[in-house]
């Protein structure tokens, strides 16, 4: 058995039940092979062993008050996990579905992430199995004081910034960073996604979709084409769908379906993304009433359909594990010739082996949706200069970043045997140099 399959196996039976965790693992582990072969002196110095393994694991009780003036209690949960290049830095998620295992899926694949950006930011993950739908304003509030109340001894500017992720956006994360405030006495940032007028970043709100489709120009540029004329599908309907297709749109993509957790809508014309904005930014309603604005378009239940949609790129931005085999080989029968990860992990590995089995270019979320913790980090950058860059120029560093990341993954996977697999080479290059900042650093 290879020294990569023994960690792997000892990580799996020391982490028992941690299905998506166990998923993140297998999917970096299994690129790194070629590596060690190389690379010995990294197995000397043990750093599979402890990259594996977090460096803190934070569970705590969150108690708070609903409006019937009753304690309701939730688990809130903070994973540091590397710390090797940079402080602890990955978003917040609020979710009933939240548990360790998530938390640790994402943390791990964050430590990748950060490292892919070339910014010294470490690997880190966090949330709580809350669940803000249905939620008034203040029992949102009361329970966001509350975790920050336990959170905030753990965090700090050069120690730990967490950031927004499903379920917390900027609402929450304003009334976190208010708790933080009033708790510490400090104004620093220990935050990201704030408001303008506090510290946050222009384009941020724009980043993580932004980010997916230069990444995805980049790919498509390297194979002559481009994204004007395209047909494209995109899973979602929040934050990164809708940013994702603004960004189409401007590069003359016509965009054919959105979905939620309920169902997708399909219009052949072409998706009006002022209508869907309003329905899920404003009036917080299901994809579902979109028909009522434009009754052209078809709105189908179960979210697994959007993919039968023939298309000639798909964007997965909704959730992880969302693209199954049978969705892929959907797509590809279509005609679908090219997939972005927009959320974390969409695609099962049963999935990403027929893209790669069919020659359809695919990029990871590790490095396709990059470009929000890299505007994250360019906001903690302005925070501590206490000075704020136009939006021309942080998308301009965005784009920036994102065609590095590219061509970063690439290039590590011709150089160790995978030619044109940007999942094996985003594992690769983002491991490498976290391997060699812990290498210098010694046994910690």
């Amino acid at each position: 058995m290879s020294y990569v399959q023994e960690v792997l196996n000892q990580a799996i039976k020391r982490n028992p039940g941690e299905v998506e965790f166990h998923q993140a693992l297998k999917e970096v582990l299994e690129s790194l092979e070629p590596v060690f072969e190389k690379r010995p002196d990294l197995q000397e110095a043990g750093i599979l062993e402890r990259i594996v393994e977090p460096e803190r694991q934070i569970l705590f009780r969150v108690p708070w008050l609903d409006d019937q003036g009753k304690i309701q209690v939730n688990r809130g949960f903070r994973v540091e996990f590397n710390s090797a290049i940079g402080p602890y830095k990955g978003g917040l998620r609020f979710h009933p579905s939240v548990y360790l295992g998530i938390i640790k899926f994402l943390g791990f694949e964050q430590i990748f992430k950060n490292s892919l950006t070339g910014l010294p930011i470490g690997g880190g993950k966090g949330g709580s199995d809350f669940d803000p739908k249905g939620k008034s304003e203040g029992e949102i509030m009361r329970f966001c004081q509350s975790f920050m109340t336990e959170l905030y001894r753990y965090l700090g500017a050069d120690t730990d910034v967490p950031a927004g992720d499903i379920g917390v956006g900027g609402r929450e994360v304003g009334y976190m960073f208010g708790q933080y405030k009033r708790i510490t006495n400090k104004y620093e940032g220990v935050l990201t996604g704030k408001g303008l007028t506090f510290g946050g970043s222009l384009a941020r709100t724009e980043a993580t979709g932004y980010g997916l489709v230069y990444l995805m120009e980049e790919a498509l540029k390297a194979v002559h084409k481009t994204f004007a004329g395209t047909t494209v599908v995109v899973s979602g309907s929040g934050n990164v769908a809708i940013y994702a297709v603004q960004k189409l749109n401007q590069l003359g993509a016509k965009v054919i379906a959105m979905s939620d957790s309920n169902g997708y809508i399909y219009d052949r014309d072409g998706i009006h993304l002022d209508t869907v904005r309003q329905l899920k930014e404003v009036d917080r309603k299901r994809i579902k009433d979109y028909v009522s604005h434009h009754p052209s378009a078809e709105y189908h239940e179960g979210c697994a359909g959007i993919w039968s949609i023939p298309c000639d790129v798909a964007l997965p931005c909704a959730t992880q594990n969302e693209l199954d085999g049978q969705a892929a080989q959907l797509l590809i029968k279509n005609g679908c010739y090219a997939v972005g990860e927009g959320a974390n992990m969409p695609s099962t590995p049963e999935a990403v082996d027929a893209f790669h089995e069919n020659k359809v270019i695919f990029a990871p979320g590790k490095a396709s949706n990059a470009g929000g913790v890299a505007v994250s980090a360019l906001e903690m950058s302005q925070n501590s200069m206490r000075y704020s860059w136009t939006f021309e120029e942080v998308d301009a560093k965005l784009k920036g970043i994102m065609v590095n990341i590219y061509h970063t993954a690439s290039k590590a996977a011709a150089e160790y045997g995978f030619e044109g697999n940007l999942v094996a080479g985003a594992n690769i290059a983002g491991f490498l140099k976290v391997a060699e900042a812990m290498k210098a650093q010694g046994a910690v």
